[in-house]
């Protein structure tokens, strides 16, 4: 049965969208990724290349002729581009699950004939449609084009002042679903009721768990949908089923102030207990659990309403209980709804009750930051630091609770409790003092006032408050210390603008730049199917200086056939030559092995560089349950590059594809991108 009956009963409006939650549900796997069905005849392959080619001259015409176009503009040439990019990648990857996906191809491509011929002649119909379209959006980590869904009711205007609540909803892991899939699902539904809110259903680049450029596509979707209607940022509803469910834990604890409230719906919240695994993983891997664990953020839903649900026979109603169970222990409330007699899926009693509650807290809102009287926020990484006004800039020890209690009290001033905090900043109109682990510090008048917000350092002697010339020199990050997107690990390269560089020199040791160069091979192709995007790729000697202001680097290659390397290779915390490969006081010997690192770039420390790494999940950990899309190198790794006839089935740390690397010794950077001295770590 559920714990805790709705507050109200819904309205006719609430009740007729249930049918729409429901149908988002995605099939729901963990199995192996499936495989094609039935290959299409070459006939039919050579019609669908045929017309594909036709709707890429379309594409490239009007790319030619709104190159200086708005942003408006752009925005109605990537609805039309997201088209040709579904089939050229149904076709690429021969995804064809199902006899029908053959026909959902022609479709798309029709559909995406029709637009192009619209915005040939200055329209866009789509744009204002009822029910549910597709759209399209220019990623800025690959430049790929990359598709959502919408959802309009009637009436929706973009020039009138009405701001709209929006729904943002994840789709469960559907291993038969691609672009082509997923436009076929979405374009041209129309709802069977009216629905008084904008629906943004994302893609996420796949099943990812929005993990990784998955949780980026979660907010440039949104951004996207931001700019073409008036949302009302106080009433975004986020929820999602199964892979979805774990989804909205994820991102709705490391983001609690973004939403309204937050319903994930079964899903998984941490490793070890879900995937039923024993033993403990490597040092470099287990610490890095904490960056996706959200049993480990539970704390935050004192930050957001939660209501999450799972079925009485549905192993994975585990996922909300622990999840209820840990908030508890701490005080904080979360509401769990249980579907009686259900499997893998919601009950219609169940589902009203779900909907009334995110509905009723939409109509809430989220708080304006003067009406949060009370913060309780915890992270693992800096890479999710903030709750509303108040932001972690730097902890004591990475991967471990850093924990920040803020209470605004009543004669205006704000109570601040950290645990593994150094320093931290707070919106500056917030209070007039800061009580920071009992110091008072001033806010309000700090910095002469002058800034929009204040900065708060650990100190040998204590708690400061800095002035406005050190707040602006400690926001340039001089010490380089770990900071929010420039935390690690390896994999977290792959959020945002990067681009592969690769060497054209002589290599110190040919089998060590061959090693490399099939690393990026697998990178390259394992990105492409599974984050449904090309990597860029450049030479060294084309390297230039925008590019190195606007992308992480990826280096691959050792210091004799990589220019860029050998330029940055002394102010990296590794010693290369053609003979040894040291660390500290490790070494080892440069002609069997290589190293894999994630560090600030000397030329541009605000972006990071890597070297000879891309994801460090692969192909095998995307075909099995998504909660296996953990990094496995850490910050840095030493890999023994061992001959073919010895190598060994695939272990922990790679697929049977990458079966001729081991790693030898692996660790994480501590917060001022330094090692620990971890024997432990060592292979």
């Amino acid at each position: 049965m559920g714990y805790g009956a709705p507050r109200f009963r819904l309205s006719a409006t609430a009740i007729a969208v249930m049918a729409i939650c429901q149908s988002l549900g995605l099939p729901q796997a963990n199995a192996q990724q499936a495989t094609p069905h039935e290959t299409p005849s070459e006939e039919v392959l050579q019609e669908l290349r045929s017309n594909l080619n036709a709707l890429t001259v379309s594409v490239s015409e009007l790319d030619r002729k709104l190159v200086s176009g708005s942003r408006e503009l752009r925005a109605q040439w990537a609805d039309v581009a997201v088209f040709e990019k579904a089939v050229t990648w149904i076709l690429k990857h021969n995804e064809f699950y199902r006899p029908e996906y053959a026909e959902q191809a022609r479709k798309v491509l029709s559909a995406g004939a029709a637009r192009a011929a619209q915005l040939q002649n200055g329209t866009a119909d789509w744009q204002t449609q009822e029910g549910s379209t597709i759209r399209g959006y220019v990623s800025r980590v690959d430049g790929s084009i990359q598709p959502y869904a919408l959802t309009l009711p009637a009436g929706v205007n973009p020039g009138d002042t009405k701001k709209w609540p929006l729904h943002l909803v994840l789709h469960g892991r559907a291993n038969e679903m691609n672009e082509v899939n997923f436009i076929h699902r979405f374009e041209g539904r129309k709802p069977k009721e009216k629905i008084d809110w904008i629906q943004l259903d994302v893609y996420g680049r796949g099943s990812n768990a929005y993990r990784w450029a998955g949780e980026t596509d979660v907010f440039e979707a949104l951004d996207d949908v931001k700019h073409r209607f008036r949302i009302d940022e106080k009433r975004i509803t986020l929820h999602g089923f199964s892979m979805g469910g774990a989804g909205a834990w994820h991102l709705g604890l490391h983001y609690p102030h973004l939403w309204s409230s937050v319903g994930p719906g079964a899903g998984f919240v941490d490793f070890y207990k879900y995937q039923k695994q024993m033993e403990k993983l490597p040092a470099w891997q287990h610490a890095t659990l904490g960056i996706y664990d959200a049993v480990d953020y539970a704390l935050n839903a004192a930050n957001v309403p939660v209501c999450t649900y799972g079925g009485e026979l549905d192993p994975q109603l585990a996922a909300s209980t622990t999840m209820a169970e840990a908030a508890a222990a701490l005080s904080v409330p979360v509401k769990v709804i249980v579907g009686p007699g259900m499997g893998h899926k919601f009950d219609p009693e169940s589902q009203k009750q779900f909907m009334a509650f995110h509905l009723e807290k939409s109509a809430e809102g989220v708080p304006a930051p003067s009406q949060r009287k009370h913060i309780r926020f915890t992270t693992r990484t800096l890479k999710y630091n903030q709750c509303d006004w108040l932001t972690i800039e730097e902890v004591e020890s990475v991967y471990q609770p850093s924990t920040v209690e803020a209470q605004l009290t009543e004669d205006g001033d704000v109570s601040i409790v950290t645990d593994n905090v150094t320093a931290f900043r707070i919106s500056r109109d917030i209070a007039s003092d800061a009580l920071v682990n009992g110091s008072r510090l001033p806010c309000r008048l700090a910095a002469d006032g002058l800034l929009p917000e204040v900065y708060y350092l650990r100190t040998g002697n204590g708690w400061e408050v800095l002035g406005y010339a050190e707040s602006r020199a400690f926001a340039g990050n001089p010490d380089m210390h770990k900071r929010h997107g420039l935390q690690g690990p390896i994999d977290d390269a792959f959020m945002d603008a990067f681009v592969c560089v690769k060497g054209t020199g002589t290599p110190q040791n040919p089998a060590i730049d061959k090693w490399a160069a099939g690393v990026f091979d697998q990178f390259s192709a394992e990105f492409d199917q599974w984050m449904r995007g090309e990597v860029k790729v450049i030479s060294d000697t084309a390297l230039d200086e925008e590019t190195i202001a606007s992308h992480h680097l990826v280096l691959f290659g050792d210091p004799g056939s990589n220019a860029v390397l050998r330029k940055i290779l002394a102010q990296l915390p590794i010693q290369w030559t053609a003979d040894t490969i040291q660390v500290g006081d490790r070494k080892w010997d440069a002609k069997t092995h290589s190293i894999s690192l994630i560090y600030p770039n000397p030329l541009n420390p605000k972006r990071y560089v890597v070297i000879n790494s891309g994801h460090t999940i692969h192909d095998r950990d995307f075909k099995a349950s998504n909660a296996w899309l953990f990094p496995r190198l850490g910050d840095i790794a030493v890999r023994s590059i061992a001959p073919p006839e010895s190598a060994s089935p695939a272990g922990p740390d790679g697929p049977a594809s990458d079966t001729s690397t081991s790693v030898v010794w692996a660790a994480n950077f501590n917060s001022a991108w330094l090692l620990d001295a971890e024997p432990s770590q060592e292979n």
